[in-house]
């Protein structure tokens, strides 16, 4: 761990907790509503996502069993909300049926699982990516694997630690390797990113003067 790189990594975290406290997330019920939204929102708004989940709640079908039973044209219907979802029912369908028929329909036993060993699963199964698979490892099994996205890769390319073309992996690797493993400080830290990235540092327009990073953003990283 590279003492330095902690130290000021921690400072950009109070910046942000301090303006807007714990950002709470993930916002749901249960291991398999983090799921269904890790999944989901994928290229569309939480609000989106949130809808597709009510559906699915009035339906009875917020569950693995219910997603592996129901009619797959009415889980297209029911998720319509959240764009290309004949994809992601397709995606939710086939996640269930994986937990079905490996681990008895069982999530608790899925993610008993080494970390990697998990994550690796993930990303075999259709439609799983690295950010939605680490969103489930982080905020579903609740083990301490750093999630970035598009919001980290803006922000801290204008704060100066990132080149525009650098690697999801190599995201990951410099919080990981530069920040104690934490899962609930993990967990935080993703969510007030995201929430600097949605509310002030837009990709056209940034609201710099509002931004609680201001103070400490290089403003020549503007153009990253």
């Amino acid at each position: 761990m590279n003492r330095k790189i902690n130290k000021e990594l921690i400072k950009i975290y109070n910046l942000m907790y301090e303006r807007k406290g714990s950002m709470n997330w993930w916002p749901a019920d249960t291991k398999f509503e983090v799921i269904v939204g890790a999944i989901l929102t994928q290229f569309v708004s939480w609000k989106n996502v949130c809808t597709a989940i009510e559906n699915l709640i009035e339906e009875d079908l917020l569950s693995i069993e219910g997603i592996c039973s129901v009619d797959t044209e009415k889980l297209e219907g029911l998720i319509r909300s959240t764009r290309f979802y004949k994809q992601k029912a397709r995606k939710l369908k086939e996640f269930c049926l994986h937990i079905k028929n490996n681990y008895g329909g069982s999530l608790d036993r899925f993610f008993a699982k080494d970390m990697y060993e998990l994550r690796k699963e993930l990303l075999s199964l259709y439609g799983i990516g690295e950010e939605t698979a680490d969103s489930i490892i982080l905020y579903a099994a609740r083990k301490p694997i750093f999630v970035v996205d598009a919001y980290t890769r803006r922000v801290f390319g204008r704060l100066g630690y990132f080149k525009q073309d650098i690697t999801y992996r190599e995201m990951q690797s410099f919080f990981m390797n530069n920040l104690e493993h934490d899962v609930d400080f993990f967990n935080d830290f993703h969510a007030q990113i995201d929430g600097v990235g949605s509310n002030f540092c837009s990709g056209k327009n940034p609201d710099c003067n509002k931004c609680p990073l201001e103070s400490v953003c290089k403003k020549n990283g503007l153009e990253n």
